[in-house]
């Protein structure tokens, strides 16, 4: 079942499962061929390979609420050790078989108790963690980041987003996508998506009198 959520534009509704699959053979792509050493290579994620990162991403693809619950109650309500057991499981034995099966979970539409929303924009944020270590970039659509963009100023549910921008007026450069009132921080939408989810790296990215503030609060 598709979950319908809401655009960057009133009233309209699109379908996010595409989006979600789009993005995840898009990084599937990026990553064929990698080296041994570049899988080995630290992820924006500081404490985790990009090979790891990407076990994380297949582990959300096939964790529905009840093995997200089950998990929960198996490690004592320590999501990070949670995290761990379920990274664990998807790593497989070595970069070839973690590839795979990231690959195999493109389709999915399994996912923990989070809004299908929350589930694109992990791919997304996830998928720059891997990326700009490595030097690879996207070209994300627009129509994609924008509701990601707008899903992160609202809430703090999944990652530390609304809370972080406070007081700081954000305004893309290449799309529609504006939020708050305050000092301004502007810059491509995805490098506001990155910043907004705590990744300092992309305030090198942004310009304005609120960059220094949003940096220190990565």
């Amino acid at each position: 079942m598709i979950d319908p959520e809401p655009t960057a534009e009133s009233g309209r509704k699109t379908d996010v499962w595409p989006l979600i699959h789009t993005e995840r053979e898009a990084l599937a792509a990026d990553l064929a061929g990698l080296t041994d050493a570049r899988w080995a290579t630290t992820s924006l994620c500081t404490e985790l390979t990009v090979r790891e990162v990407l076990a994380h991403l297949t582990a959300s693809a096939n964790l529905n609420a009840v093995r997200w619950l089950a998990g929960v109650i198996r490690c004592r309500f320590d999501f990070d050790k949670m995290v761990a057991m379920r990274l664990a499981e998807h790593l497989g034995s070595g970069p070839a078989e973690t590839l795979d099966r990231f690959r195999h979970s493109v389709p999915s539409t399994t996912k923990p108790p989070v809004p299908a929303i929350a589930l694109l924009g992990e791919t997304i944020v996830h998928g720059e963690d891997i990326r700009r270590p490595l030097g690879i970039r996207r070209p994300y659509p627009i129509s994609t980041l924008t509701p990601v963009a707008e899903y992160y100023r609202g809430t703090d549910q999944v990652v530390l987003a609304k809370g972080r921008i406070g007081g700081l007026r954000l305004v893309a450069d290449d799309g529609p996508f504006t939020a708050g009132s305050g000092r301004l921080v502007s810059g491509s939408t995805v490098a506001l998506i990155m910043a907004m989810t705590g990744r300092a790296p992309y305030c090198d990215d942004l310009e304005g009198d609120g960059v220094e503030t949003l940096r220190a609060r990565c």
